[in-house]
């Protein structure tokens, strides 16, 4: 890796209410889980990877990887997860400086995004980078320094602040953009109906 020690978050913590409570992550598309081909991507790319869950943790044992929960109550929203990613960072890998975070609902995502984010944030003198595609940021698909979690718990818990954009707009961001063909990598299966067009994308790009 020609870029920092990162660590990767997959953020699977939410409710799930456009899917009837069900984990997203744990979808079928083609012969694999949302979450196992979250972490096919992410683990070449990332020093470590750990999850941000909810609810039972043990409905995830079978990876083998740290389950973190949320630290703030009553879901406040992806935010929440990041910031119990850096808690864990800073904690458990005092050597990494840097998280990715990914929401556990992208079946696609791209294989070069840890490198590529680190590359504009780097070339922008910026704090924080995020995916950009179709015309439209992936505020959740974003590179965080761990040193800034301080303000962010402050923003969640002293602010209540729960758009992503609302915190980072304080902040220099980058931007990567990816092409959205033949398939945008940062397609996310919110409905079942979701579900069945990611399944029909992976059966027509069986190399993706």
């Amino acid at each position: 890796m020609d870029y920092p020690k990162t660590l990767g978050i997959v953020l699977a913590g939410g409710l799930a209410r456009r899917m009837g409570g069900n984990d997203k992550a744990s979808i079928r598309i083609g012969d694999r889980t949302i979450l196992d081909r979250v972490l096919a991507c992410l683990n070449p790319q990332c020093s470590r990877v750990i999850l941000n869950v909810n609810g039972d943790a043990s409905r995830f044992a079978a990876t083998g990887l740290p389950a973190v929960a949320d630290s703030v109550p009553e879901h406040p929203g992806p935010l929440a997860g990041v910031l119990a990613a850096l808690d864990w960072a800073a904690e458990h890998t005092p050597d990494i400086a840097w998280i990715v975070s990914v929401p556990g609902d992208c079946p696609f995502l791209p294989r070069d995004l840890v490198g590529r984010l680190h590359r504009v944030r780097g070339e922008a003198g910026a704090l924080l980078a995020c995916a950009f595609s179709q015309g439209q940021r992936h505020p959740v698909i974003a590179l965080w320094p761990v040193a800034l979690r301080e303000d962010l718990r402050s923003a969640l818990i002293n602010e209540g602040v729960r758009k992503v954009d609302q915190w980072t707009a304080r902040y220099t961001i980058a931007v990567a953009e990816w092409p959205a063909a033949p398939i945008d990598p940062f397609f996310n299966v919110n409905t079942p109906e979701d579900a069945a067009e990611a399944a029909s994308m992976a059966a027509q790009h069986p190399e993706i």
